[in-house]
């Protein structure tokens, strides 16, 4: 009895703050909004958090998916082996929501790296909703086999093509992995397009935690 009122306190305490938080006032703004807000124009997307993630600060952007990447690489390394039965089977109710909402969830993971340039949205959060559907996919057992070759491909795309787009920079005169304002918005978007794909991999990879199996050479095919 005791541990269950400890509980309900704890969660009315988290409620408490977490309202408190909703209701404060905004912060003031710094003199760093104040510089990123006034080199808007010059970032090629009208996003300030855009902006910031991937122009003005693109290097820290370029790390968090190396770091990403360099998550799944430290799970694959333990060699988990792969269980027998990965996945019961799934009921008829969750395998037709997992039919039903996979095309939904693609078309906003979708919309909200198209739109990320202009309003809140990007590869990240394009990329979580992608690789949701993803594990969708994995649990209900719809998922086609993974290709070993062809997934290494595609998980390690979004750092490279981001990395090589970045030398646009010198080519044109300026520093690494900053783009003229005319140019900025494609390279944001190429650099985008491929980093949710690659996060959307990802995150799905890291909650199957284990690498898919390469073909035996001498198997009959």
């Amino acid at each position: 009895m005791l541990h269950r009122l400890l509980t309900a306190a704890a969660l009315a305490a988290l409620g408490a703050a977490f309202f408190a938080a909703l209701d404060a006032p905004p912060p003031a703004a710094t003199p760093l909004a104040d510089a990123a807000l006034a080199r808007l124009p010059d970032s090629g997307v009208s996003s300030p958090v855009t902006a910031v993630l991937l122009n003005f600060r693109a290097y820290d952007t370029l790390l968090e998916v190396a770091v990403l990447l360099l998550a799944l690489a430290s799970v694959w390394a333990l060699r988990i082996p792969a269980p027998p039965s990965p996945w019961p089977p799934a009921s008829p109710v969750v395998a037709t929501a997992a039919r039903r909402l996979t095309p939904a969830l693609l078309l906003i993971g979708a919309y909200l790296v198209w739109i990320g340039a202009d309003a809140p949205g990007g590869a990240f959060q394009g990329g979580a909703l992608l690789g949701a559907s993803v594990v969708l996919l994995v649990v209900t057992g719809a998922a086609p086999p993974a290709r070993p070759l062809p997934l290494r491909l595609a998980l390690v795309a979004g750092l490279l093509v981001f990395a090589l787009a970045g030398l646009a920079g010198p080519l044109l005169g300026r520093p690494y992995l900053t783009w003229p304002p005319s140019l900025a918005k494609p390279f944001i978007l190429l650099v985008e397009v491929f980093a949710t794909l690659s996060i959307a991999l990802t995150l799905a990879a890291l909650f199957v935690g284990v690498p898919p199996e390469r073909p035996d050479p001498g198997a009959p095919r």
